[in-house]
């Protein structure tokens, strides 16, 4: 099994990022745009909570200090909801009240401002680690493995690779592994604003079926799938 770059298992992967300062958010999304799928900038908290009422996202980048609503704010209302998506800040502040409130908030990292690159990329890292539970190996059932780094399973002494809808639908199916999930569920995490057919679900169902083993996914009548792992 190949070596995992971590910044790879972002390359299917959307990050939000709320920034008020527009230089800074400019540096910054060039960044984010060389590692993943999709990068959506905001310039305070409130949008950004909008912004998650319209789409689903993997990784959230905060700055603190924001009009409307500070990153805090909003990373609270976030994690009413969501007690696991990896977020970062990137903040000037420095002060222990902050950073007493961001361990609270369950933060993966905290980067104070002017950032550093490297820095970033670390957290990045951590982030994309985090999004996979820290294992690159995921045994699917049988002899069937799956690497999210390069997007592909091993499965009968074979290498296959997925393609970018089937590598995001399989990694929401482990996330939820011996969960039902709904087409609503798919829909929402997979498209955005406009809802496919069942029809172009099932395709993709069926051409990962194929590249997994027809025992992995299950049907669950008038419901959706289960990944049973």
């Amino acid at each position: 099994m190949e070596n995992c770059n971590a910044l790879d298992i972002l390359s299917d992967k959307k990050v939000l990022y709320a920034e008020d300062e527009t230089g800074i958010r400019k540096n910054v999304t060039e960044i984010l745009e060389l590692f993943f799928q999709k990068v959506v900038s905001v310039s305070d908290g409130k949008e950004a909570i909008d912004e998650m009422v319209l789409e689903s996202y993997d990784i959230l980048i905060f700055d603190i200090c924001m009009p409307n609503m500070d990153g805090l704010e909003a990373i609270k209302i976030v994690r009413k909801k969501n007690k696991k998506i990896p977020i970062i800040i990137l903040s000037a502040h420095t002060e222990q009240d902050y950073l007493w409130r961001a361990v609270e908030l369950k933060i993966t990292k905290y980067l104070t401002k002017p950032y550093d690159k490297d820095a970033l990329i670390n957290a990045l890292e951590s982030a994309s680690m985090e999004l996979v539970g820290n294992n690159i190996h995921i045994k699917l059932g049988g002899s069937c493995v799956y690497n999210p780094c390069t997007k592909s399973v091993h499965h009968n002494s074979k290498e296959v690779k997925l393609s970018k809808s089937e590598s995001r639908l399989l990694e929401y199916f482990i996330k939820r592994a011996n969960q039902s999930v709904s087409f609503d569920d798919i829909y929402d995490y997979i498209w955005e604003f406009e809802q496919p057919s069942k029809e172009a679900i099932k395709s993709i169902i069926k051409e990962l079926r194929k590249k997994i083993g027809k025992e992995c996914i299950k049907n669950i009548y008038g419901i959706g799938y289960m990944l049973e792992i």
